[in-house]
């Protein structure tokens, strides 16, 4: 997985203010059309993970995720108001209309 300089700017000033060091991203089954991404502060790390270390934080992807997320590239976009960390994966064959699970 690739990251935006947005990104890992972003994730640094979080894992500073939130006192944490792991981010897993990773895909979960769920959603209607098969998968979730998952986005989150994580507090354990598993022997599987593969650990990819940036200056304040280390971003975590279970095994499982890994492969789906290869070609993925994680972002920080600002859109009107909102602001949100951000995966874009060329892997992905469809999405749900509300934008919240994906097929692969």
């Amino acid at each position: 997985m690739k990251l935006t300089d947005a990104a890992i700017s972003q994730a640094s000033s979080k894992a500073t203010t939130e006192g944490k060091q792991f981010i897993r991203v990773g895909i979960v089954p769920g959603g209607c059309t098969g998968f979730e991404y998952i986005f989150e502060w994580a507090d354990e790390i598993n022997n599987n993970d593969y650990i990819e270390s940036y200056n304040k934080f280390k971003l975590v992807i279970d095994s499982y995720s890994k492969p789906y997320l290869a070609q993925a590239t994680l972002d920080f976009v600002k859109e009107g108001l909102n602001e949100q960390f951000k995966i874009m994966n060329p892997a992905e064959k469809a999405s749900c209309g509300c934008g919240i699970s994906v097929q692969f």
